[in-house]
């Protein structure tokens, strides 16, 4: 009867540390976007702490099999598997919540900076709702190198570069001329600028300097189809869809219908073809609860 507990603690101590693996890799995944990416030291550590697991799950199957175990010891590894989890989930559950505290920080810090614009104010959390809408649409083997993290704040950190263009030019009334439109086109390189210190932040600055690139080569780069990094292109039709649908003080607003027969029309030559036919299957109420959740509407 004590064998088999201690060969019953044994095995679920080696299943548990199956979980802890697959857990940790999770961990891991979780970590590759701009507010967990580490250097080259903290890199070591996560392989390190991986090797680790490894090599402590090869022991409890050596133990299992080779070796004589008494109640001690399968305790303690009994014990060690448990408490490998709960480290584990504790980690996971502290990254999630500095994820979250982290967004809603920079949430209100964009609403500030949108605010300088009148014809713009909640637009960089309007794109921002609907990237992260139109994300979750997309095929996982084509979103699958995408951090989802990293996502969020490339769209919501889209329009950054206006804080270097002038505000009469921000604020004006009216259709831009050449000369302003040449200063206003400046503003995703002046934002790649502006998070150039940011090291976290360097895989997703072309993800803002290419937003509004076209597909067709005319953009602000010229670069063509896939050329354009997919985020970008996936912030493109949420930024297209939020100032077409937005109110403007020289426009009045379109519909979500007239939105999205827009988009189509520019499907293939502005936008990507692909992402424009998943974003207008997207159900309307859904679409529609990211402009309730830009002006914080309950």
């Amino acid at each position: 009867m004590l064998s088999i507990l201690i060969y019953g603690m044994i095995i679920v101590g080696i299943l548990q540390m199956i979980v802890n693996i697959i857990k940790y890799r999770e961990c891991l995944m979780s970590m590759r976007d701009v507010l967990t990416s580490g250097g080259n030291r903290l890199k070591f550590w996560k392989k390190m702490a991986m090797a680790l697991l490894i090599f402590f799950f090869l022991g409890y199957v050596f133990v299992a099999v080779s070796g004589h175990p008494d109640l001690m010891i399968a305790s303690i590894l009994f014990g060690g598997s448990i408490f490998v989890a709960i480290m584990i989930t504790i980690i996971l559950r502290g990254i999630g919540t500095v994820k979250e505290r982290s967004i809603d920080v920079a949430e209100v810090l964009f609403g500030v900076i949108d605010a300088r614009d009148p014809n713009l104010n909640g637009h960089s959390r309007h794109v921002q709702n609907l990237t992260m809408l139109l994300f979750e649409y997309i095929p996982y083997s084509k979103k699958r190198d995408i951090s989802k993290v990293s996502l969020e704040y490339a769209a919501l950190m889209h329009d950054v570069g206006k804080l270097g263009v002038p505000e009469n030019i921000l604020n004006k009334p009216a259709k831009l001329d050449d000369g302003e439109w040449d200063i206003m086109k400046k503003h995703p390189s002046i934002g790649v600028q502006i998070l150039e210190p940011l090291s976290s932040f360097k895989h997703i600055m072309p993800w803002i300097m290419y937003h509004h690139e076209r597909i067709d080569g005319k953009g602000y780069y010229g670069l063509k189809g896939d050329e354009i990094p997919l985020a970008s292109r996936i912030i493109a039709v949420a930024d297209t869809y939020s100032a077409i649908t937005m109110r403007r003080s020289y426009k009045a607003p379109h519909t979500h219908e007239e939105a999205i027969k827009m988009m189509k029309e520019a499907a293939g030559t502005q936008l990507d073809e692909g992402l424009v036919e998943i974003f207008a299957q997207i159900p309307k109420e859904k679409v529609m609860k990211c402009t309730a959740k830009m002006l914080d509407i309950t």
